[in-house]
């Protein structure tokens, strides 16, 4: 039987546990993670911790609803066992009424079966196996990709791993956040600590990319877990949009993991900027659902409209 469990009456260890198991296991449904990006969350669980699914519970003027938090791409439902459509449809009408709206992502390996008043939306992440010798991924890179690692070797831009994220968080707040109005000072806390979080448990990342004056330039955080890699979050300066330094990150991270049972997931996107360069890697697209549920009676089903749209820019932070 799928029970909803508030939060304080979860049992963390065996949520941990049957994340650590999961055939489709990643890094964010893990307690440490969701505790940083969403507290308080709820849980939908199946038994004994057979099968569980985070609920990202919220609540504004009296309102309770259910949205995807920033810094987490997917969630959905996991599982030791193969998760079927079934199962899925199953926990998603298990989310009790009372929350009067749900938006949240499924994972790659979910998919939902027709549902009532249930809207899906369709979107894209793209997904790198490093399983290949270096030179054979490299082969697979595009004509664009290649000439931007000549640019970066031109420029003789240099990649070095640290344990630093606040350059890379700065420069995106100084430039790519300065267009994202509601990107605010909580948020950025949040990702500091979630990335150090990450650090101390030992399956983060950090590489940054410097100018031939030692000048920063670019930087990305990977999330590890469950043999994927997530970019998680990047930051880049002016000066890398003309020295190819992004290009020069991926190649080195690819570099340093080929030959390794590990993919790399670039967590987006459905911007078609930033689809092709993920692409020029020779990454392949894949497919996870974003599902929207409505409880609100008819009268006041276009409530969550404004508020969603604001959460929409918020996760398109990169």
């Amino acid at each position: 039987m799928i029970r909803y469990i508030p939060h304080h009456e979860i049992d963390f260890d065996k949520w941990d546990q049957c994340i650590d198991q999961s055939l489709n296991g990643i890094i964010y449904p893990y307690s440490f993670y969701l505790n940083q990006v969403t507290p308080g969350w709820d849980a939908l669980i199946l038994d004994d911790y057979e099968a569980v699914m985070p609920l990202p519970a919220k609540k504004k003027a009296g309102i309770h609803y259910v949205i995807q938090p920033v810094f987490v791409q997917q969630l959905g439902v996991f599982s030791p066992k193969p998760v079927s459509q079934i199962l899925i449809s199953e926990f998603i009408n298990a989310i009790p009424r009372f929350f009067r709206y749900i938006n949240i992502n499924l994972n790659t390996f979910n998919s939902a079966g027709e549902l009532p008043h249930l809207k899906t939306k369709a979107n894209i992440t793209y997904e790198l196996d490093l399983i290949s010798p270096y030179e054979q991924l490299r082969n697979n890179y595009s004509k664009q990709t290649l000439r931007n690692l000549g640019k970066a070797a031109k420029y003789k831009v240099f990649v070095t791993r640290n344990d630093d994220p606040m350059p890379i968080i700065e420069s995106f707040r100084q430039n790519r956040g300065k267009k994202i109005y509601n990107l605010g000072e909580s948020h950025y806390n949040t990702l500091k600590h979630l990335i150090h979080s990450g650090l101390y448990r030992g399956n983060t990342e950090i590489y940054s990319a410097y100018s031939r004056e030692n000048t920063f330039c670019a930087g990305i955080v990977f999330f590890r877990s469950h043999r994927k890699s997530i970019l998680i979050f990047s930051g880049t300066t002016p000066h890398a949009r003309q020295n190819g330094a992004m290009t020069a990150l991926i190649d080195q991270y690819i570099q340093d993991h080929s030959q390794q049972d590990l993919t790399l997931d670039f967590e987006g996107s459905n911007q078609q900027s930033l689809a092709r360069f993920y692409a020029g890697f020779g990454s392949k697209e894949c497919v996870y659902l974003q599902v929207e549920k409505n409880n609100f009676p008819v009268l006041f089903k276009y409530i969550p409209n404004f508020y969603f749209f604001l959460r929409e820019t918020l996760t398109q932070i990169r």
